[in-house]
């Protein structure tokens, strides 16, 4: 019998007929995406610069850069972050209406999932490439590693950035630079400000770590592991005399009554790390496929 044949007289006692005879488990929960607690660990503004500040949280990086003409947020941390950088903005004196522009690091929920909620509040434009503009206009669905799992509130870029771009507003001035691996969109950003009275340059450089991924015949990215080594060689070589990080203990950071690098770290022992890190995730996984 065709189903479009079934009466709706007939349907139930089929169905009655089909639950008798198998005996079906529940369908899985759904389970939050759960994260440490210094992820959601609000921090009040903390100065890293003196026109850089962390708004975010001890476990999570959320810059914003302020100008003459505005202020510039990099990142946003988890979804419930939202208010919180929106209150960090008031302590720091300024209305959701000054912050014009939003950068980011890469498109996981743990660093743009705030960010469709701040977009709203603020009016502000977001910048970002072309592979993660995909990813976030999805709301991190059909994630190359993660599938369906870490979901967010999609997100539509305003302006889609190539490789080595500078990003300005007013006295503000940005290069991004694209470090595919982690992600096949993640980036890293340098720009100039004062620190200790100096000129410093500052790098803000995404997470080089690949956490569970297939590296050997990935189908769903075959270059993954030449694009961390692309990335690496260019970390190398970023203008870095303070280097801060999305997960700030990566790259040395202490976020709590204030910003303190504990262990200072340069852009070059950031790369050589990650590297030798994911030359031993490359030998177990070869060691694996053997076994």
């Amino acid at each position: 019998m065709h189903f479009s044949t079934i009466t709706a007289a007939a349907l139930p006692v089929l169905l009655a007929g089909i639950t008798s005879a198998t005996e079906l488990d529940p369908l899985p929960q759904l389970e939050a995406y759960k994260v440490p607690k210094s992820w959601r660990q609000p921090v009040t503004p903390l100065r890293i610069a003196a026109n850089t500040w962390q708004i975010g949280t001890e476990g999570i990086t959320a810059l914003l850069l302020t100008g003459r003409e505005g202020a510039i947020l990099i990142d946003g941390g988890m979804a419930q972050t939202a208010d919180h950088l929106l209150a960090n903005l008031g302590v720091l004196g300024l209305q959701p209406a000054d912050l014009k522009l939003i950068l980011h690091s890469h498109a996981h929920a743990d660093h743009v999932g705030s960010l469709a909620a701040v977009q709203r509040a603020t009016g502000a434009r977001i910048a970002t490439n072309a592979e993660s503009a995909l990813l976030m206009a999805r709301g991190g669905a059909n994630d190359i590693h993660f599938g369906d799992g870490i979901l967010y509130s999609p997100i539509q870029a305003d302006r889609i950035l190539h490789h080595g771009e500078e990003v300005a507003l007013g006295n503000l001035h940005l290069r991004v630079h694209f470090i595919p691996g982690h992600t096949p969109g993640s980036m890293a950003w340098t720009w100039q400000d004062i620190v200790d009275g100096n000129k410093t340059q500052l790098a803000y450089v995404d997470s080089l770590s690949a956490p569970g991924y297939q590296l050997i015949n990935n189908s769903r990215y075959p270059d993954i592991v030449q694009d961390y080594q692309t990335s690496f060689e260019r970390v190398r070589n970023l203008p870095c005399e303070l280097l801060i990080t999305p997960h700030p203990a990566a790259s040395g950071w202490l976020f709590e009554n204030t910003a303190t690098q504990k262990t200072p770290l340069s852009c070059k022992h950031y790369a050589d790390k990650a590297e030798r890190k994911l030359q031993a995730q490359l030998e177990a996984e070869r060691k694996g496929s053997e076994g």
